[in-house]
């Protein structure tokens, strides 16, 4: 019998929310039922696409950094991650 995953609490726009360890901030917002991460500039919605950090369209603000790749960053607990949506 495995052992549970532990979990980290991070905060989505502001909202606590309990993730699974080695989880991906684009994981993250996809637990907290947000469907994208930021808006392009004629405010069409934007969100993970290829997964691997080229497109870099799921960039969002984490811990008061921006232009963060959602797909690349995991997650650590107490981290503050905000979006455009």
């Amino acid at each position: 019998m495995s052992s549970p995953q532990p979990e980290l609490q991070v905060f989505i726009n502001g909202r606590a929310l309990q993730v699974p360890a080695h989880c991906n901030v684009a994981a993250a917002l996809q637990r907290a039922g947000l469907s994208h991460s930021r808006r392009s500039e004629t405010g069409q919605p934007r969100a993970a696409f290829c997964g691997m950090g080229q497109c870099q369209e799921c960039r969002v603000r984490i811990d008061d950094h921006d232009h963060r790749l959602a797909c690349m960053t995991l997650v650590v607990d107490g981290m503050q991650i905000e979006t455009q949506t």
